[in-house]
């Protein structure tokens, strides 16, 4: 049986199409101090990192990925913009194409996963056009090139459904023993001024800091917060929690704003590392 193939979205569009450029413009966009060896680096439960074009938020995911160990398995959960697919769609088996190579998906997780949980479906369409999940992907293989990946995109999920989903993801890694990272693709509040989206940004991140995934799920809702990935964020906040995460730290905020100039329309990015 031929495994499927899946291919590059927004290569071209949202980072480089070659590898040779896309490795320089990661270069660009981490601290010459985040770049050391992974033994003084911090081993992470799960991490928040944005998905937008690399020009504007890759300084964000820099700070993110530049200072953190990445394990053999990804756990990838990003929102689905597209409304292709499953509520929750799993590509359980195959290969994601980058510039910088194929990276292979850990199918024995992903079955795992979608055998415990009622809403996990295997799907790919979900998969084809989305860029969240994509996006993740050349700063992982900037640190490391032999690793797996569970890509997991949903539509917007209740607070009961993220809990069942976390349950499915925690007593997958269980029993297969996987050494793991969990990444929560999201930007923030999108198409408001600079002023009001840090503001708004403000209360959904002190949510995470506290680890609070109650807390944002509420936050987001209450407060009209256009965080696109809140789903994925309070699912890997509650995972990270049941296997024993502590604390968080915010690695950098800023939005498009003060990389375009304008600060009328901005996007809010937040980068957050959870141990």
């Amino acid at each position: 049986m031929t495994l499927m193939v899946r291919h590059p979205a927004v290569s071209g569009r949202f980072y480089p199409s070659d590898s040779h450029s896309l490795i320089k413009e990661i270069k660009r966009h981490i601290k010459q101090s985040a770049e050391t060896k992974s033994s003084g680096k911090i081993r992470a439960t799960g991490i928040i990192s944005p998905h937008a074009g690399l020009t504007y938020c890759g300084e964000v995911a820099g700070a993110v990925y530049s200072n953190i160990e990445i394990p053999d398995t990804i756990i990838l959960l990003g929102p689905n913009h597209t409304g292709a697919g499953e509520q929750v769609s799993i590509m359980a088996e195959g290969t994601w194409q980058m510039p910088q190579g194929k990276i292979e998906i850990d199918h024995e997780l992903a079955d795992a996963i979608c055998r415990i949980s009622a809403w996990a479906k295997k799907d790919n369409k979900a998969h084809q056009k989305e860029h969240s999940i994509e996006t993740q992907l050349p700063f992982l293989q900037f640190y490391r090139d032999n690793f797996k990946i569970i890509p997991i995109c949903m539509m917007r999920l209740g607070l009961e459904q993220c809990k069942e989903l976390c349950h499915a993801i925690v007593t997958a890694v269980e029993q297969t023993g996987r050494s793991i990272l969990i990444v929560a693709s999201s930007d923030m509040t999108h198409y408001e001024t600079h002023e009001n989206a840090t503001k708004k940004d403000k209360g959904a991140i002190n949510q995470i800091l506290n680890l609070d995934a109650r807390g944002l799920f509420n936050e987001v809702r209450d407060k009209n917060i256009s965080m696109c990935g809140v789903n994925p964020a309070v699912i890997m906040m509650m995972c990270a929690r049941k296997i024993g995460a502590k604390e968080a730290f915010l690695a950098k905020y800023m939005t498009s704003g003060e990389i375009s100039g304008d600060m009328d329309h901005v996007v809010g990015y937040a980068g957050i590392i959870v141990k």
